[in-house]
């Protein structure tokens, strides 16, 4: 059996009724997480999306979460403000079966990392109407093994072009080496 530890865990706390969808989140967290840091913005890299109905005045902010190998089998749907919307519009994992959380350059999944090396998510001090709340609190977790950056990022490739394919690529590059 795994020991549990006490670890902090930070979230974002994300209050729909104050986002007024100026998506300065998506700005300021493409910029940061652009290489290199600010030098340009590209709201695809952004780690949050503000899912739009402006005619309505609905705005929901959805940050990145983890990486998921399939699809998942809900399809609910959601009705807010008579307009529905699919389950996947405020899933906050990056999966096969949509383009939303990968970078648009690799494809790679993207995952909130909380602004690493920042006193809190740039997010959620750019908002200015206080909808992103950034909230920590202990909790006990079991101890387990992290994959790698390298090992999801090859196997999002892997899902993407096939395990074929990513080996020769991986070849060449090694015979060019």
């Amino acid at each position: 059996m795994a020991e549990k530890e006490k670890k902090m865990i930070k979230t974002i706390r994300i209050d729909v009724d104050k986002c007024n969808g100026c998506r300065a989140c998506e700005m300021i967290c493409s910029a940061f997480h652009a290489s290199p840091k600010y030098s340009s913005n590209n709201p695809a890299r952004s780690r949050i999306r503000i899912i739009r109905e402006p005619l309505k005045d609905i705005y929901v902010p959805v940050y990145a979460g983890e990486y998921t190998v399939a699809e998942c089998a809900g399809r609910d749907k959601y009705t807010i403000d008579g307009k529905e919307y699919d389950e996947c519009a405020f899933c906050r994992a990056s999966c096969p079966s949509r383009d939303e959380f990968k970078e648009p350059d690799s494809g790679l999944p993207l995952k909130c990392d909380m602004c690493e090396g920042e006193e809190e998510p740039l997010c959620v001090k750019w908002c200015m109407h206080d909808a992103l709340i950034l909230e920590e609190r202990e909790e006990e977790v079991e101890e387990q093994e992290e994959q790698e950056d390298l090992e999801i990022g090859l196997g999002s490739l892997a899902d993407k072009f096939g395990v074929d394919k990513l080996m020769d690529a991986l070849a060449r590059m090694s015979e060019k080496e």
